[in-house]
């Protein structure tokens, strides 16, 4: 390292910058698994927030010999917590540190169709949305992958804490991360093969304590910003201030009624509620009360005890399957009905086309309208859907 040292640093290439600043390459690398590519003859965009975990994951590709250049999204111009300017500047900083050329792609158009304008239609159609799915496969790995192939990358990287494995068929299989805490693939159900042949994951194999370790010993600037999986084009909590302000029609009063149809309340606007909501119904009844189902088309909000937001099942509408052409039979799989909830077991048997009916072993609590159903085998990551 001393040797290094002695040399100007800015005659260094990416590759030697890290080498000297990291100074545990070894112990590094027994944690990382090797990226199934050519590191001698292709260039990795990587998808940079400004955050530890992809600018990690640069620091990685540029230690296991690839080209690297970065690329950060400008998204959602107000109350981004992801890709707001000081998000870009410090993406910019960890570049010019690591000594790698980084783009600002424009797809605020893209971000406001597919994922904003959803995001509000489904609150108003009394539906809970999961954006986060829908930014992935065409924001990420869809608008941003085009402009990172167009700057001649052969794939873009990002933080995701995901494992990705190719078979000798050429199929690609996704894996949840080793970090359990951190696992991401839940999110990443939507990707086509096509998508995942140009994706890589560096930190799949990582736990979260030795990326933030191996960041700190190269020196980072990275933005400090809490742990969140909430949205990050909305403050957590005040998703109706958006809505309402995007579609004002949306605000209008109704009634909050029990199981029976006993009015209990008033609300003001179906799209403050979701499915096993218990804070903030507005309404006293001496029992605890949960949202049970949102009825758009008369706009009530109907509320029950917890023993009537348990159930067995669900249908799935709109399923990829990630590594095969699609479940022609009943099969015994786990199924995760949001990021938070732990995969239960179930058998998925095929209802029509792009339709799974899934019948959990256990009732599960506030199967939600809108969100995703991911299947898993084991650590495998089969596909998913959106709970109808």
């Amino acid at each position: 390292m001393c040797r290094h040292n002695q040399k100007d640093r800015s005659s260094l290439s990416p590759r030697e910058r890290v080498r000297v600043r990291a100074g545990l390459v070894t112990s590094v690398k027994s944690v990382v698994s090797p990226v199934d590519r050519d590191s001698r003859k292709e260039t990795i965009a990587v998808a940079m927030s400004g955050g530890v975990d992809s600018s990690t994951a640069a620091a990685i590709l540029i230690e296991q010999g690839y080209r690297v250049i970065g690329l950060t999204a400008r998204m959602w111009p107000e109350g981004s917590r992801c890709c707001s300017d000081s998000d870009i500047d410090s993406a910019r900083r960890i570049a010019d540190h690591l000594g790698f050329e980084h783009h600002v792609v424009e797809l605020h158009d893209v971000f406001q169709r597919y994922v904003v304008g959803y995001f509000v239609r489904e609150y108003v159609h009394g539906r809970t949305p999961s954006p986060c799915a829908l930014c992935n496969r065409h924001v990420k790995f869809g608008a941003l992958l085009e402009s990172a192939i167009g700057l001649g990358a052969a794939a873009m990287a990002t933080g995701h804490y995901s494992r990705l494995v190719r078979d000798a068929s050429n199929v690609f299989h996704l894996l949840k991360g080793v970090d359990a805490k951190k696992d991401q693939s839940y999110f990443l159900f939507d990707l086509s093969q096509d998508q995942l042949a140009k994706s890589v994951f560096p930190l799949g194999a990582m736990q979260k304590k030795q990326v933030v370790e191996y960041a700190k010993k190269l020196g980072l600037p990275v933005t400090q910003r809490p742990e969140s999986q909430d949205l990050c084009f909305v403050d957590p909590g005040h998703h109706y201030y958006l809505i309402e302000r995007l579609y004002p029609e949306c605000r209008k009063e109704g009634d909050i009624v029990d199981t029976e149809g006993r009015k209990l309340g008033r609300h003001e606007g179906i799209h403050r509620f979701t499915i096993g909501q218990r804070r903030g119904l507005g309404i006293a009844t001496g029992t605890p009360m949960y949202v049970v189902r949102i009825d758009a088309a008369d706009n009530r909000v109907v509320v029950g005890r917890e023993s009537e937001v348990m159930h067995k099942s669900a249908v799935v509408t709109g399923v990829r399957w990630l590594a095969r052409e699609s479940a022609d039979r009943p099969v015994r799989l786990q199924a995760k009905i949001r990021y938070n909830h732990d995969a239960a077991a179930c058998l998925a048997s095929p209802a029509g086309a792009g339709e799974v009916a899934v019948t959990f072993d256990e009732p599960q609590f506030a199967i939600t309208p809108g969100q995703i159903a991911a299947f898993y085998d084991g650590e495998e990551l089969i596909g998913g859907g959106w709970i109808e």
